[in-house]
């Protein structure tokens, strides 16, 4: 009599694949794609399509020269899933040889010289990101100035996005002007309430475009979990954490710091918090070990965010907690069926 061969995942839901989950993380992105278009006008659409084509076209020709299947490994929509990420982390006239840089960096550098999806210790996407923004930080810190064209109703047209991008806009600067994040950054000693809300923006639109911005990306970060694509543990605990770090410091010195709500809705919070640090190859696996994964990402942008010398930490974050996560995860083991302990450390002497 043959045996019934029972491993693990004991769970299978049908139709849940590699192709099928990245199609759904693309999918969670549509909100926030569309009010960043909506917003910051065409340019992140046009970005993406650049991003795109990169990403399979790079993707196709280190599989080429890997000797590997190009037609199996590009239908599993991950080389997509990255470009579309950075498309919607790059500023919107971000110059296009930038984007391709970015993509083609993750694509080849950060995915497949380890060895393709499942390998890569780092995430490609952040990869990517954060070398262009050490290496090109001018064009990468410049952002439509959405406060001053949404009030006058001057949102760059699919024109005026498209010349941007390709260099021929020279008057390029008028359409810029420093996030929320940037403007907090760059402020100059104590501040009482008044100053504190004109140099952030709080009576025009700029703060309630990143407020929206936010809510699109928490929207499709809701429906992953609800999907049982990601936990809620690394989002949460993320933004717990960057939360309570802000609620800290505003409490201690409320002149010269920003609400948690603040950083909550600003920057790429949302964005970070549940399509980023959530990628299950180069995050925590156990339960436990995504809450101190998330915390520890958390901290890193609000330190960053406050001390650093970038206006958001997202990337940075997530690229460091990488490193922990293999050591999390050894010592965040969950407890064996028929065990009443973990597995913790090195046992010199033996079971006992």
């Amino acid at each position: 009599m043959s045996l019934l061969r029972i491993t693990s995942p004991h769970t299978h839901r049908a139709g849940q694949r590699t192709a099928w989950v990245m199609q759904m993380v693309i999918l969670a992105t549509i909100p926030g794609l569309l009010v960043q278009t909506w917003l910051f006008g065409f340019g992140t659409l046009i970005n993406l399509v650049i991003a795109c084509i990169t990403a399979l076209v790079g993707e196709a020709l280190i599989l080429k020269a890997r000797k590997r299947p190009v037609g199996f490994f590009l239908k599993d929509f991950s080389a997509l899933l990255t470009a579309v990420l950075l498309a919607l982390a790059l500023p919107p006239t971000v110059p296009w040889w930038l984007t391709v840089t970015a993509v083609g960096f993750s694509i080849i550098f950060a995915k497949q010289v380890y060895g393709g999806l499942g390998n890569n210790p780092f995430n490609p996407a952040m990869v990517g990101y954060a070398i262009c923004l050490v290496s090109f930080p001018v064009p990468m810190t410049q952002w439509i100035g959405a406060s001053e064209l949404v009030q006058a109703g001057a949102t760059p047209s699919f024109s005026d996005s498209l010349a941007a991008i390709f260099g021929t806009l020279p008057t390029v600067d008028s359409y810029t002007m420093a996030t929320p994040l940037d403007a907090f950054k760059h402020k100059e000693g104590m501040m009482n309430d008044e100053a504190f809300a004109s140099i952030l923006g709080l009576q025009g639109a700029n703060l309630s475009n990143w407020l929206w911005v936010n809510l699109a990306y928490l929207a499709g970060g809701l429906m992953l979990i609800w999907l049982r694509i990601i936990t809620w543990h690394t989002p949460v605990s993320l933004l717990a954490a960057l939360a309570v770090m802000a609620g800290v410091f505003y409490v201690t010195d409320p002149s010269n710091a920003a609400t948690p709500l603040f950083h909550l809705t600003t920057g790429a919070a949302m964005f970070g918090a549940f399509f980023i640090a959530t990628d299950p190859v180069s995050s925590c696996t156990s339960n436990k070990g995504k809450l101190f994964y998330g915390a520890g990402i958390g901290i890193l942008v609000f330190i960053i965010r406050t001390w650093g010398g970038y206006p958001d930490g997202i990337a940075f974050g997530v690229l460091l907690m990488n490193f922990a996560a293999p050591l999390i995860d050894y010592y965040t083991q969950p407890r064996a069926y028929g065990h009443k302990k973990a597995k913790k450390g090195l046992n010199i002497g033996g079971d006992k």
